[in-house]
């Protein structure tokens, strides 16, 4: 018996309609399911193999910048993929805390409408100690941010 992978989270929102908008358009992900009588809405990142990955529901009762939930993260195919979302994000307005490399991941940390904190990530498949993190530039060529990651990893001084 053991542990496979998470199958899905959930959070309380304060305003709905405003979280279900983000998750879709700027996130991407589906909505496979809703019950608008009880305010449930259900996505997917992967509909054609897991139902839903997150579920929101109404009756967030404490107020925003409680911290809650440590973080939720996504992982996308590849360096295009952060590039992209970077671009959603920042179109968007979402407050961005940080592009980074922890060496083996690069990652975006950002907040959702309400403040929570979240995570779009690619593994690069290499092995580097944690915690690994440095700031890292998205904007370059995918031959150039692979570049500039492994030039980090090199440098060490692991934490930035």
């Amino acid at each position: 018996m053991g542990i496979l992978e998470l199958g899905h989270t959930g959070l309380h929102c304060d305003d709905l309609p405003v979280m279900r908008d983000f998750y879709e358009r700027v996130l991407g992900l589906t909505v496979t399911d809703e019950d608008p009588s009880i305010g449930l809405v259900f996505l997917s990142a992967r509909p054609e193999f897991e139902h839903h990955e997150l579920v929101l529901a109404p009756g967030r009762n404490v107020p925003r910048g409680a911290r809650l939930v440590n973080q939720i993260s996504w992982r996308v195919d590849g360096v295009e993929s952060l590039q992209s979302f970077h671009h959603a994000l920042v179109e968007y307005g979402s407050k961005i805390d940080g592009v980074v490399t922890h060496g083996n991941a690069l990652g975006i940390y950002f907040q959702d409408p309400e403040g929570n904190k979240l995570e779009v990530y690619w593994q690069t498949g290499l092995d580097v100690p944690q915690p690994f993190r440095k700031t890292i530039d998205l904007s370059g060529s995918v031959e150039d941010v692979l570049a500039l990651n492994e030039r980090l990893i090199a440098e060490g001084d692991p934490v930035q």
